[in-house]
């Protein structure tokens, strides 16, 4: 085994490799660019080193700072993580050289699986199924046309070098192809600095199943169950469990069958994922991530193994036992928790961690901690939150009463929207496809239920009163009544609460509580936790019609598109920018009919919160 690994990556997954070396004796290294410098994993790491500037592309994208780092502290291996440079041969090839094991399979087998066509290619050839379409070199705008017509509309753009839903663009007519196939190509030149495409037909009503796999060094592949994830958001997984709910026996055994034919056909070592789409009782291979998975935790609770583990020791030569495939024991489900505004097409955000209470009664895989922030260079998850059981109800259940005692203050989040999720009629029925959130869009993204009246009027109560009436701040008057005016965020809207104080006690809006309340933001009433931080009730109004008229941006980002110039004439809904940040295009379109006055932007530029890109005159 390893004495000291290197882990090239941050936030949930290098805290989670750190903690499963340190149980296996084996000393870590960090590496963290100029953002992370006071983050979580650099805190928990036996040693950490500066690597670069906040971008990517500067720190974590940079193998020969890494690998300087690795030659420096003696590291004997790198664990790559997911994301970053988990699925870069090169970088495994580099490793190699280096006489440093890469933690993950080998160079030739994430070339192939790393092109969509070259792996679609390799799969026919292996007698795994695939799903019809164009995966060819040729990338002419024209052909690319032709080939969507002779597949039938409608189809799916997807990159060729990459995933994660980069560069995945359905296409519903004909009409829309060449718009929609410019801007799957911008995403995945920026993403995978790879612009080419492969097309298929675009299945209505698929389930996004997959399966767990692990190649050793002795050429023995075994699966790991099924795990499925098909509730997604801009193609990109918000909740999985496993075992894959509702499958048939045979349908299973085909999926492990054809995962097991899928690595052997590259030769596959170590930790690697081989994902389908399953419509009815068939079956179509989609890709296969040569990495480990952000939803690992839900095969580990079911199989009891922990997968990391596993990978230092196939790294280190070890053999898969001869006992696995374990059974599957029970059910596990987690959600992911992010920096995001589900009103707003799930929009990135970006903030500090102001209050970040994270349950105890459930696993919870984190890379931050209260006081932390969530930048505007990377992923904006916060945690995952994991609920287990004996059967599938239980470990939804148990996954509810985390969630309700999960709150955080500062960027907004998905956390009502994941409420409403797990506790939804249809995903209680396993009623799972690809499109499940659009399809129930107006139960999951509505505003916010109002806190009750109970938690406002302990949000809103003066503290306890000290041992001296000058200790007091709870407006105490010697005669008459006091009143207190709070105002309250409740998850985005102001909520006003008027207390009168008097010997008798407290009156509320609607009714009497004791004195004494318990005057802080974060109130658990009801099985619920709810955040309702104070505002300054005596501020002045902000200007809603400039709200409207000066179109900034939201976090940090570069303007990829700009699609407008001054003295244009735009209609409501119009778009007028395309914002690159936090692995997102963030569109900006027009609010109102107008004209454009001014902007503040050019193409290319990048620009700070606030910025103003675009303002409107009537």
């Amino acid at each position: 085994m390893f004495q000291k690994i290197l882990i090239a990556n941050r936030g949930e997954i290098a805290c989670r490799v750190i903690r499963t070396a340190r149980r296996l004796g084996i000393a870590t290294v960090a590496v963290f660019s100029e953002a992370d410098a006071q983050a979580l994993h650099v805190r928990e790491a036996d040693e950490a080193h500066p690597i670069g500037p906040a971008p990517a592309a500067q720190s974590y994208l940079r193998g020969d700072a890494i690998l300087e780092v690795a030659r420096r502290t003696g590291a004997q291996a790198i664990h790559p993580g997911y994301g970053f440079l988990s699925e870069n041969a090169d970088f495994a090839d580099a490793c190699a050289a280096a006489g440093i094991a890469f933690i993950g399979p080998g160079p030739a087998a994430i070339r192939a699986m790393g092109s969509k066509a070259e792996s679609k290619r390799l799969m026919v050839a292996a007698g795994v199924p695939t799903v019809p379409g164009y995966h060819g070199a040729a990338q002419e705008e024209a052909l690319l046309a032709a080939e969507a017509a002779r597949i039938g509309f409608p189809v799916l753009i997807k990159a060729s070098a990459g995933g994660g839903g980069k560069g995945m663009r359905p296409v519903l007519t004909a009409e829309a192809f060449a718009e929609e196939l410019e801007g799957a190509r911008r995403e995945a030149r920026s993403a995978f600095g790879d612009d080419r495409v492969l097309l298929e037909k675009y299945l209505q009503r698929p389930r996004h199943v997959e399966v767990q796999v692990f190649g050793d060094a002795q050429g023995r592949v075994v699966h790991l169950h099924t795990r499925d994830c098909s509730v997604q958001r801009r193609h990109q997984k918000v909740l999985e469990e496993a075992p894959a709910p509702g499958l048939p026996e045979a349908l299973r055994e085909r999926l492990h069958e054809a995962a097991i034919a899928a690595a052997r056909a590259v030769g596959y070592v170590n930790a690697g994922t081989v994902e389908f789409i399953v419509e009815g009782d068939e079956a179509y291979f989609l890709e296969m991530n040569t990495r480990l998975q952000v939803e690992h935790p839900v095969t580990e609770a079911v199989t009891g193994l922990d997968l990391v583990e596993w990978q230092l020791r196939i790294a280190a030569g070890q053999a898969i036992p001869t006992a696995w495939p374990p059974p599957a024991r029970g059910h596990a489900v987690e959600v992911r928790l992010y920096a995001e505004d589900p009103a707003q097409n799930f929009q990135p955000s970006a903030g500090r961690l102001d209050r970040l209470i994270l349950p105890e009664t459930a696993r919870v895989d984190a890379g931050v901690a209260e006081g932390d922030a969530v930048t505007a260079f990377y992923d904006p998850m916060i945690a995952k939150i994991v609920g287990t059981g004996a059967d599938r109800d239980a470990a939804l259940a148990a996954l509810e009463g985390a969630l309700r005692r999960t709150a955080v203050d500062g960027p907004k989040t998905n956390l009502v929207f994941l409420r409403r999720l797990v506790a939804h009629p249809a995903l209680r029925g396993a009623e799972l496809d690809t499109g499940f959130i659009a399809a129930h869009a107006a139960d999951l993204l509505g505003p916010p239920e109002p806190a009750p009246p109970a938690a406002l009027a302990r949000a809103a109560a003066p503290p306890a009163p000290g041992p001296s009436v000058w200790e007091r701040r709870d407006s105490w008057r010697l005669q008459g009544e006091a009143e207190r005016v709070a105002l309250l965020d409740d998850a985005g809207v102001e909520r006003r609460i008027t207390l009168h104080a008097s010997p008798r006690g407290t009156r509320f809006d609607d009714g009497t509580i004791p004195p004494g309340g318990i005057g802080t933001d974060a109130v658990l009433e009801g099985g619920t936790l709810w955040l309702l931080p104070a505002l300054d009730p005596y501020r002045p109004a902000g200007d809603e019609a400039s709200k409207e008229s000066r179109l900034s941006a939201p976090i940090p980002g570069r303007v990829v598109r700009l699609l407008v110039t001054v003295g244009d004439a735009v209609k409501k809904g119009q778009l007028l920018a395309v914002l690159e940040a936090m692995k997102t295009e963030i569109r900006i379109a027009a609010p109102r009919d107008g004209v454009i006055e001014h902007l503040g932007c050019a193409e290319g530029d990048s620009i700070e919160e606030g910025t103003e890109v675009a303002t409107l005159k009537a």
